[in-house]
């Protein structure tokens, strides 16, 4: 498994920010096998944290024509800067029975 870790300083979120990332994040996961999607937001700064099977999804994803539009919208409104780190989990530990939850 692998994970995308997604960190950004916001410059200004809007309503049409809020609906691309709810189609970014269905569209992960119905189309391009995302196991698990988190994201918190706190004093103008983003981190999101994706979780896919391989590394051909994570290519895939980043190649799809709507989610290229979404990252030039980023680039162009709503972030000042952003980061994108791709990592391989090594282990992974759970407790109790709530495992992959995903917001």
């Amino acid at each position: 498994m692998y994970v995308v870790i997604f960190r950004a300083r916001v410059k200004q979120l809007d309503a049409a920010y809020a609906e691309t990332a709810e189609r970014m994040q269905k569209l992960a996961f119905a189309e391009f096998g995302c196991v698990g999607f988190h994201s918190l937001e706190q004093d103008g700064e983003e981190l999101t944290l994706s979780y896919w099977p391989d590394l051909a999804s994570i290519a895939a994803w980043k190649a799809h024509p709507e989610h290229q539009r979404a990252q030039e919208l980023g680039r162009e409104r709503w972030y000042d800067y952003y980061s994108v780190e791709v990592a391989e989990v090594g282990r992974r530990y759970t407790f109790g029975t709530e495992g992959q939850r995903t917001e």
